[in-house]
């Protein structure tokens, strides 16, 4: 199993609002779909948008796993795409919500509940059942704490960040990950893998993360 994150940020580190990235990056980020078994989703970018999660070319593909995580159980479900189109996606909530949401979602969703972690829910449990399930690859799409938590675990084996040419500085907007401590001492390393620019002015970079593999290696 092989766990990508994907993001982008302002060249100041922030993620939202959500309109940072240029037709570049959306192609960008539906290729790397279309090179991975599934996608796993923070509620919360389910809340402030209608992602869908198609590959190139618009598509849905039916094999590939499309899931969302959510501690609360709070998710939109009226009028949102992705229980409309394509294949049931997987959602991942608490065991003290799953009847409950497995009830409003219906044959919409498969509902499944996970443990927890030391920050919430545990990305690593996502990740082995999105594995049972046949996925190799998983791409993990954020928001900050979704992303915290699968790095702070040590499942995220590679970064895909692109930097737009933009700047906010918006105090308290989230950043690429958002947590309650420090991710390393105090730095987490990563190793630059590949960096490119584009005319849009943005930098698409690639990083393997140090001391991935921490959480796999004990399951």
């Amino acid at each position: 199993m092989k766990v990508f994150l994907i993001c982008i940020t302002t060249a100041c580190g922030r993620i939202t609002p959500g309109n940072i990235g240029s037709p570049e990056d959306r192609r960008h980020l539906e290729t790397i779909r279309m090179m991975t078994d599934a996608s796993l989703l923070g509620a919360g970018t389910l809340r402030e948008g209608d992602p869908e999660m198609r590959g190139t070319g618009g598509i849905i593909p039916n094999k590939r796993i499309r899931a969302v995580i959510t501690m609360s159980g709070k998710i939109p479900v009226k009028g949102r795409r992705l229980f409309q189109m394509g294949p049931p996606p997987v959602v991942f909530t608490s065991r003290a919500q799953t009847p409950s949401l497995g009830k409003a979602l219906g044959h919409k969703a498969r509902v499944v509940p996970l443990p927890e972690g030391i920050h919430g829910l545990s990305v690593g449990a996502a990740i082995l059942y999105l594995g049972r399930m046949g996925a190799r690859t998983v791409l993990i799409e954020g928001g900050a704490m979704l992303n915290y938590v699968a790095i702070s675990e040590g499942v995220v084996d590679e970064i895909y960040l692109t930097i737009a040419p933009k700047l906010s500085g918006e105090k308290g907007a989230a950043s690429l990950a958002d947590g309650p401590r420090q991710l390393g001492e105090p730095f987490l390393p990563l190793k630059l893998l590949e960096c490119h620019t584009a005319e849009t002015g943005e930098v698409f970079l690639r990083y393997k993360v140090g001391q991935a593999g921490k959480w796999k290696n004990k399951n």
